[in-house]
């Protein structure tokens, strides 16, 4: 089921990543959209991702007959610091320059003249949210109000500083997009504020974050009773929290698992159940080792 913003813009549920696909970007793209996803995530970081791949295959899929406006296209602001030894603008001029300028190059990329998301890839600040923040943030939300952005929002955000941008922004996000760790409850306190504030909530890295949790006895049980594998599983799970869920593999029949996690009827009681993994003490009675123990008390303290 989509979803849909406080500034009422329709997302799809689903969305496929970019990220270190490097020079199969463009096959990949191509690929996930035969799949059946109308929903990419990029960034203008050559670092980790090359958007102007992602903009060669809209053109290729354009030329196939899938409209631009078919697709659902998210990209990013990435700071110096994140950027490794390439920027997409002017590492020495000012951070609201900067941000235009990335915009600027994005469009160009993507071949469009407006993008359905646009997220700042960090906050420049390790707690809360200082000056540079705030510019970029300033910037960005002008990019909305000109139109370059259906929606802005913010990506590897604390809770502490989701609140800030919530309470203080001009305009404040749409969209929340953070690696999404069972240990700390499926991050639920970020998802908490979105829940609050009619955020969406992206979660990336529900797989790889969670390797010891997402092969627990639960969602080992809940694929066979349904007779499907553990990704679509946690994908439907996460769908069932509310979250929309980022998936990133290169394999068709994978890509076309994945999304059987839209048909996937979980009852309650899984939900819950899967929701119970992420409480530490579950693991440290479970498997009673040191290593699960040793977490349940960093997590406590």
């Amino acid at each position: 089921m989509p979803l849909t913003t406080y500034n009422d813009i329709v997302v799809p549920s689903f969305m496929y990543g970019t990220a270190w696909k490097k020079e199969t970007t463009a096959k990949c793209v191509e690929m996930a959209v035969e799949a059946g996803f109308t929903a990419i995530d990029t960034a203008n970081q050559l670092r980790h991702y090359n958007e102007a791949l992602v903009g060669e295959s809209l053109l290729s899929l354009q030329n196939r007959g899938i409209k631009r406006e078919s697709l659902f296209i998210q990209t990013k602001f990435t700071s110096v610091d994140g950027q490794g030894n390439t920027t997409p603008y002017d590492a020495k001029a000012n951070l609201t320059t900067q941000v235009k300028q990335s915009m600027d190059s994005s469009l160009q990329h993507l071949h469009t003249d407006c993008v359905d998301s646009y997220v700042l890839h960090g906050p420049y600040s390790r707690n809360g949210l200082g000056a540079a923040d705030w510019e970029v943030w300033t910037a960005i939300e002008d990019l909305y109000t000109q139109g370059k952005t259906r929606m802005i929002g913010v990506s590897n955000v604390t809770a502490e500083q989701l609140s800030q941008l919530c309470l203080k922004a001009r305009v404040k996000p749409m969209m929340v997009q953070n690696r999404c760790y069972a240990i700390v409850g499926w991050d639920r306190e970020v998802r908490d504020i979105c829940n609050k504030h009619n955020i969406i909530y992206q979660g990336f890295s529900l797989l790889t974050a969670n390797g010891q949790y997402i092969n627990d006895r639960i969602v080992q049980d809940i694929a066979r009773r349904l007779g499907t594998g553990v990704a679509p599983v946690i994908f439907s799970f996460a769908m069932h929290l509310g979250m929309l869920p980022l998936t990133g593999t290169t394999n068709m029949e994978h890509m076309r698992l994945d999304l059987t996690a839209l048909d996937l009827k979980l009852t309650d009681d899984d939900v819950r159940n899967i929701e119970s993994i992420a409480v530490p003490m579950h693991y440290a009675l479970e498997t009673n080792t040191k290593s699960t123990v040793n977490q349940l008390l960093f997590w406590l303290t």
